[in-house]
């Protein structure tokens, strides 16, 4: 069983160094690790050249045309996207992975698990994932705790049409092509703070509106409904940061709970 850590980055030496250090202290090591480095002028590319065998560095057009370099090199059983900054949770996230899969009576196609998220303020907070049966509401989890067994993702690629969101529409399309799909209650990664999908949140839900419109998920009315909900709690995460966090904890300990 071996997972293939996709690690896009660009000009963030430190945040991809974290990311290295994190992958060298899995305890379980049928891994390889895939990077693809948007030309950084930061030293990256040198640093990389005694780090990462697997690793290129080239202008690209953009995150999701890199992330699909990173999955047409990947050659594991299964995916895992660990952007630069990232972190696993801990040292046996692999190992646990590793082992749910060896027992698992059906082959999983898709597996999912909560976040450690860094706020802007250097807190710690825990974010549990949303049952996957409500995608519809948009992303369940972050995008670095999902797995993807590479057998189902198949031929499919991120849509670069989308600049923010082209990681929704491939779940989606992932969720839709597997019923074998697992959630483990425990944080799969360390998210960092200041993503695109953090920073232009705006365009991100523009983007989930027109996918969900696209592949059919919802109706027109519930398809405007959530994105209306989605830009009233944005607003309260920007304007009212502890308001956002205290009931974001009073949801996460009501998913744990479940």
């Amino acid at each position: 069983m071996m997972f293939s850590i996709i690690t896009i980055t660009r000009n963030d030496l430190s945040g991809l160094q974290a990311t290295h250090t994190s992958i060298q202290s899995q305890t379980c090591t049928d891994y390889e690790w895939i990077v693809i480095d948007g030309a950084s002028n930061d030293g990256t590319e040198q640093w990389l050249k005694t780090r990462a065998p697997d690793a290129i560095s080239e202008p690209d057009h953009g995150l999701y045309d890199a992330m699909n370099k990173g999955l047409a090199r990947a050659t594991g059983d299964y995916i895992i996207f660990m952007n630069g900054g990232d972190q696993f949770a801990d040292d046996n996230v692999l190992s646990n992975l590793s082992q749910l899969i060896s027992m698992a009576s059906t082959p999983p196609g898709f597996i999912y698990g909560d976040a450690l998220e860094t706020r802007s303020d250097g807190q710690m907070a825990y974010k549990a994932a949303r049952p996957f049966i409500k995608v519809d509401l948009g992303m369940f989890t972050h995008h670095q705790a999902m797995v993807y067994a590479r057998t189902v993702i198949g031929d499919m690629r991120y849509d670069t049409r989308y600049k923010i969101a082209a990681d929704y529409k491939l779940t989606l399309q992932t969720l839709g092509a597997t019923r074998a799909i697992y959630y483990v209650p425990v944080p799969f990664c360390i998210f960092a703070h200041g993503g695109l999908s953090q920073t232009r949140t705006a365009l991100g839900r523009r983007e989930q509106f027109d996918i969900r419109r696209e592949l059919g998920v919802v109706g027109p009315i519930r398809n405007r409904v959530i994105k209306t909900l989605q830009m009233i709690n944005m607003g309260v995460r920007r304007i009212c940061p502890p308001l956002y966090w205290a009931l974001k904890a009073r949801r996460d300990k009501a998913a744990i709970r479940r």
